[in-house]
């Protein structure tokens, strides 16, 4: 898959508005992970780097999707300084998030015109994200720092920051609902679909239909 502009990864996200992550050693379980999501709607996904072998995995992870999966786009995650950043672009990654503001990454994504979204809890760090070239910032771990409520105090001074949040969403049309009706461009989950359970027992059905009941409510909303 050629790699996405700044603006056509926007333009995906502004659709599908979900951005489930997920990262596991073993590239096998991932290959079925990420198909489980796929076959339950899921077009935007994120691979963080949260392994010491994360760059080999989604080095074929990406070759796995270009070959297997038309249509969907891969991130990376958990990318903390600009030589991950750097390779992780390199093996295939359409955008890359952070839970943290590194402003070398920044200025990478900004020269390669490719989607930067950084993390950030407080007023402050938001806006700092928004002012060093985020295109959408990341509030984590959002169900922590106050729930939806916490989001609508801060979209009153920044209503124009698009924000992800990640962190305790919960995938029921409550809980969904709220976070969207509070103002998030997009919510991203982990945990709550890809159980470690269903993974050990590779029920990877039990996948599909979690994340298909997201993709429901979120379309739906």
């Amino acid at each position: 898959m050629k790699q996405l502009d700044k603006k056509e990864i926007s333009q995906l996200v502004d659709k599908h508005r979900f951005i489930p992550l997920f990262s596991h050693e073993d590239v096998e379980v991932c290959k079925k992970v990420i198909q489980s999501a796929y076959d339950g709607g899921v077009r935007l996904f994120e691979f963080t780097n949260r392994t010491p072998n994360a760059l080999d995995v989604f080095e074929e992870l990406s070759e796995y999707c270009s070959k297997s999966l038309p249509g969907i786009v891969l991130g990376a995650g958990t990318i903390m300084n600009k030589k991950d950043a750097k390779a992780f672009y390199k093996r295939g990654a359409q955008f890359i998030v952070a839970p943290v503001i590194t402003p070398e990454v920044g200025v990478y994504c900004r020269d390669n015109d490719i989607f930067w979204c950084p993390g950030g809890s407080t007023l402050n760090e938001i806006v700092e994200a928004h002012d060093a070239g985020a295109d959408l910032v990341k509030i984590f771990p959002a169900s922590y720092l106050g729930g939806p409520g916490y989001l609508e105090a801060l979209r009153g001074p920044c209503p124009n920051i698009n924000v992800l949040i990640t962190g305790g969403v919960e995938n029921t049309e409550e809980s969904l609902g709220a976070w969207f009706k509070a103002g998030a461009k997009a919510v991203g989950m982990g945990s709550n679909l890809f159980r470690k359970d269903a993974i050990a027992a590779h029920d990877y059905g039990n996948i599909t239909s979690l994340v298909a009941q997201a993709v429901r409510i979120i379309d739906g909303l």
